[in-house]
Formats: C-alpha cells, sequence, structure tokens
C-alpha cells in the first residue's frame, strides 16, 4: 500500500489526538458551533481509516473531557447526539475493516441512549485486532490518576498486595488505559500549546506535534505531516545520543 514516505517499521504503535478547533473553525465560517463539530466527525473518520491503513495499532481521540460538562447545554446535548449518530452510521465500518472500540472516562454520565450504543459497539468489535480506537469521554486525566490511586489503595487495604508492591507498572496497569502501550505521538490540533488534562500518566516520553490546523480541516495530508514529522525526531528516553548509537 502507499506509505507516503514513511518507514514502516518507524511508524508509532499508538497515536492520541487532541481535537481542537470545531468553534473556532465554525465561527470564522459564520456558522454554529455544532456545525464545526458536525464537520470534525469527517476528520475523525479519516483519520481512523488512515490509521488502519498504515498498520498503526492504537489511536486515542479525546472526544469530550469532564470539563467540557461545564459548556452550554445545547452544545453539550449537540454533541451527545452527534456521538450517538457517529456511532450508529460507524458500527458496520468498524466490523467490517477489523477495528475494536475501547472507551474510557466517567461513562455514567453520558446520556442513557449514548451508552446503550457505545456499550453495543464495544461488544460486538471486541474481538477486532486491525486497529484500536480509544474513545476518551468524559474522560479526566487528573481523575485517571485519583480512580488508580484508590483501586490500589482498596487493593492494599484486602491484603491483595502489600505498599512495597507498588511501583510504576503496578500504577500503569491500574489506569483506564490499561495493557495499552503509552502513546509515541500525541498531535494537537488548533494550535494551543497545553495538554488539557488528557493522559497525564501516559505521556512521559511521548512526541508533542502541535499544529495551528483547525481540527475539521484535519486531513489526511495534515496526519501523514505529522507522522513524517514524528519519525524524523531522535527518541532518547533519557539517554545520551552516543549511548542510541551503542544500542
Amino acid at each position: 500500500m502507499e506509505l507516503y514516505g514513511l518507514e514502516k517499521n518507524r511508524l508509532p504503535t499508538h497515536v492520541a489526538i487532541i481535537m481542537d478547533g470545531n468553534g473556532r473553525w465554525a465561527r470564522l465560517r459564520g456558522k454554529s458551533r455544532i456545525e464545526g463539530h458536525r464537520e470534525g466527525t469527517a476528520s475523525v473518520r479519516t483519520t481512523v481509516e488512515l490509521s488502519r491503513n498504515l498498520g498503526i495499532r492504537y489511536l486515542s481521540l479525546y472526544a469530550f473531557s469532564s470539563e467540557n460538562w461545564n459548556r452550554p447545554h445545547d452544545e453539550v446535548e449537540g454533541l451527545m447526539g452527534l456521538l450517538e449518530n457517529y456511532l450508529e452510521v460507524e458500527q458496520e465500518r468498524m466490523m467490517r475493516e477489523g477495528v475494536r472500540l475501547v472507551a474510557i472516562g466517567d461513562r455514567k454520565r453520558l446520556p442513557a441512549s449514548v451508552r446503550r450504543v457505545l456499550d453495543r459497539n464495544i461488544s460486538l468489535t471486541r474481538n477486532n485486532t486491525a486497529l484500536t480506537v480509544i474513545l476518551a469521554l468524559s474522560y479526566s486525566g487528573r481523575g485517571d490518576i485519583v480512580k488508580t490511586v484508590r483501586d490500589i489503595a482498596r487493593k492494599v487495604k484486602a491484603g491483595q498486595c502489600e505498599l512495597a508492591d507498588i511501583d510504576e507498572s503496578m500504577i500503569a496497569a491500574n489506569t483506564e488505559t490499561g495493557p495499552i502501550p503509552d502513546p509515541d505521538l500525541l498531535i494537537r490540533t488548533s494550535g494551543e500549546m497545553r495538554i488539557s488534562n488528557f493522559f497525564l500518566w501516559q505521556i512521559p516520553y511521548t512526541e508533542l506535534y502541535i499544529t495551528p490546523t483547525l481540527w475539521p480541516d484535519f486531513s489526511e495530508q495534515q496526519y501523514i505531516k505529522a507522522l513524517l514529522e514524528f519519525q524524523r525526531r531522535k527518541r532518547r528516553f533519557g539517554k545520551t545520543d552516543e549511548q542510541l548509537l551503542q544500542g
């Protein structure tokens, strides 16, 4: 298949994306914010399809943060409607293309109708292996860490483990992403220079790529550009250049 100049053996295993800029995209065109969110679903489809075709194993999409519940009621309601519709429409495609859906975040806060279609898609796609899409909904990086601490504390209290057993690997295993490897690349659209409470535990050595492109304009070409930049990076993980050369 076409690799667009990418080196197949140097593709990221896990790409995470903060999908930002729908509202600004709409405002620049005199449209409502919900129209911007609707337009952004096309970029989701493009990114999922290209990730799957390239052989990227995991794609995390920051779709709705815990703070986003503070937005105007009409916008939140519209977003939930778009989410429900997207999941309904994409169900057949996910099965056909071998895409597995996973959701993280406080799903109890989602409307019942959204939870139903989300749970159905998660169940139907659980054995798919071509690509795993992790949808972060009502998600908080800090909330993830707090939940992890509480879960481990309960295990210590129940005698299932000792304080001395707690290490980075135990904490990582108890986060919402669990066995999923940490992101190799985090893309943020719209040019904002912040993480916005996303994957605070999971990104200590993740490569960051910030683009001024607004999410609805994030095309296949924009994604390829980010991946090419990733392949130009030298990932040291705390080591020196000399140590990397020595293997």
